[in-house]
């Protein structure tokens, strides 16, 4: 029997878990390099998993490496139809009870999870993401290990400030705010550029009593299938989150039409989601509520750099913002405006870094850079690239090599004209293009960044200049949720910088903040009364 004078536990605060090195010599790159080794030589078969039970459809797809296309990792089984509302159905099964749970039962397990990953299952995931998705080591470490540790540690602290907010009372009256899970399950889709955003999009709702049905990119599913393993072993009960691969198509068509469906976690292109969105209003009526929409998009993320910059923080910068991770974030910097009377300056200082780039199998620790997810990606990218060479003037890079591994090299284009293609359209690969200002036209430029996209996620200036910055801060206001003063557009940090952007970039509900997991929760307000009225007349009514 439960202690009823129990103290109410605090959540641990959280701390950001530090990024490992690898640097040579270090018992963590031992560890990686042996477990890089053993998962290569593996062949994971992959299952569904639907209320803690695995199924197998011999209906299977490759998982393989970008940066060595032929050597197949794995096999992962697709759902059908049927899967998906078997799925659903868990997830409403699941959440009875799991929504009874107090939130301290139900972060422990993410806390512990959070444990897990931070020790012994470390080496795995970030091995699973590197092999998968072709990241670096440090880009592996930085997403796989400790954005998704910050993730889990942060949610549940947040959440606890959550339901500490409550409304005031007086000594009649005792009112309490409720924060209940949604009435259904929430559809979570994840892509394939980073494991902790797929950790996220499923444990936020979940972490906040809701079931989840998680629908993982194909193209990440090696270090999703770890995750969702990850998560069992942390004590995650069955069902809480079914672990659906298959078509995106068939499974979104079968989950938006479900009447309990009550939101959606979504991040991936902006085409894919606006689809959904019409989807969801032409089925408001088969809903039992409104469900919650919450998506992170596309972006064409900029730098903006004032004639006061210092050019070897520019370059740096742009380098590291532009090629990381081969431009695969939807955070990337993919285009620049630099004022004419420092261009060449920074261009060499670029060039010089790019020529030094080494490009390859991400298991050489060498490489800077690995491969583009797949052949789709390196047919589009490749595709850019010879338009570059076509309409405007491609400074370094542009090699494209995919026969081994879809790799593609850092690209730098130059455009005379502001409003060329690539400088206005999503790229989603290592190509950075450039648009040289004159001076003069400072403020001028500052209006072309904010019209040019329809995208508003991140953005960069860069000036010594303080009234500089303040004007850019000031003109791009809108232009991008997460903006960035001297320094890259990239890498922002859970508790830190709360991401996401509005526009078509998406909802801007701020993953890694307590404003995303308001969106898991619907409040009940309770009011008690110590002190009812026992007079149904109010005191105006009395005679004179």
């Amino acid at each position: 029997m439960p202690d009823v004078f129990a103290g109410r536990r605090r959540v641990p605060r959280p701390e950001n878990d530090p990024n490992l090195s690898y640097a040579p010599g270090t018992p963590a790159r031992t560890e990686l390099k042996a477990r890089l080794a053993s998962m290569a030589a593996e062949t994971v078969d992959i299952p569904i998993i639907i209320g803690g039970k695995e199924i197998r459809t011999g209906a299977t797809a490759k998982v393989v490496m970008p940066h060595k296309h032929g050597h197949v990792l794995g096999h992962f089984h697709k759902a059908t139809e049927e899967h998906v509302r078997q799925a659903a159905a868990a997830a409403v099964k699941a959440r009875r009870e799991w929504s009874s749970w107090s939130f301290d039962d139900r972060a422990a397990v993410f806390l512990r999870a959070a444990e897990l990953l931070t020790t012994t299952w470390r080496s795995t995931v970030v091995a699973a993401t590197m092999l998968g998705q072709s990241k670096t080591a440090f880009q592996a470490e930085i997403d796989a290990a400790s954005e998704l540790v910050d993730f889990w540690r942060f949610n549940a602290a947040f959440g606890q400030e959550l339901l500490a907010e409550q409304p005031d009372s007086s000594h009649t009256v005792w009112n309490q705010m409720e924060y209940r899970p949604l009435e259904g399950f929430v559809y979570a889709v994840s892509p394939f550029n980073f494991t902790a955003i797929g950790g996220n999009l499923a444990g936020a709702p979940a972490l906040m009593g809701n079931a989840v049905v998680w629908k993982p990119a194909s193209t990440s599913m090696l270090s999703a299938y770890y995750v969702m393993r990850l998560l069992e072993t942390a004590g995650l009960p069955p069902g809480v989150i079914s672990f659906v691969p298959g078509d995106a198509a068939s499974i979104s068509n079968v989950v938006l039409d479900h009447p309990d469906l009550a939101g959606i976690h979504f991040t991936g292109s902006t085409g894919v989601f606006n689809g959904m969105w019409q989807k969801v209003g032409q089925n408001l009526g088969k809903y039992r509520g409104y469900p919650r929409l919450v998506g992170e998009t596309g972006g064409k993320d900029f730098i903006v750099v004032h004639a006061s910059a210092d050019p070897q923080e520019v370059a740096v910068a742009a380098v590291r913002g532009a090629f990381e991770y081969q431009g695969q974030k939807c955070s990337a910097a993919s285009r620049m405006y630099v004022p004419k009377s420092r261009w060449n300056d920074i261009r060499d200082r670029m060039v010089a870094m790019m020529q030094e780039i080494k490009v390859g199998d991400v298991r050489d620790f060498r490489n800077f850079m690995g491969a583009v997810i797949d052949r789709k990606s390196f047919d589009k990218v490749s595709g850019y690239i010879d338009d570059g060479r076509k309409n405007a003037k491609v400074i370094v890079g542009g090699g494209c090599q995919g026969d081994e591994g879809y790799f593609i090299e850092p690209t730098l284009v130059e455009s005379a004209d502001p409003n060329y293609r690539l400088l206005c359209e999503e790229i989603f690969g290592p190509v950075l293009s450039v648009y040289a200002y004159d001076d003069a036209k400072w403020s001028e430029t500052l209006d072309i960044v904010d019209r040019t996209s329809p995208y508003a996620l991140t953005g960069a200036v860069f000036a010594r200049d303080r009234g500089a910055v303040i004007e850019a801060a000031s003109a791009l206001r809108n232009a991008a949720g997460n903006f960035y003063i001297n320094d890259k557009p990239t890498g922002a940090v859970v508790g830190q910088q709360p991401f996401g952007g509005a526009r078509v970039s998406g909802t801007n509900d701020k993953a890694g903040s307590k404003m995303n997991l308001i969106r898991w929760v619907s409040a009940r307000t309770v009011k008690e009364n110590f002190a009812p009225p026992t007079d149904f007349k109010y005191p105006y009514m009395a005679e004179e």
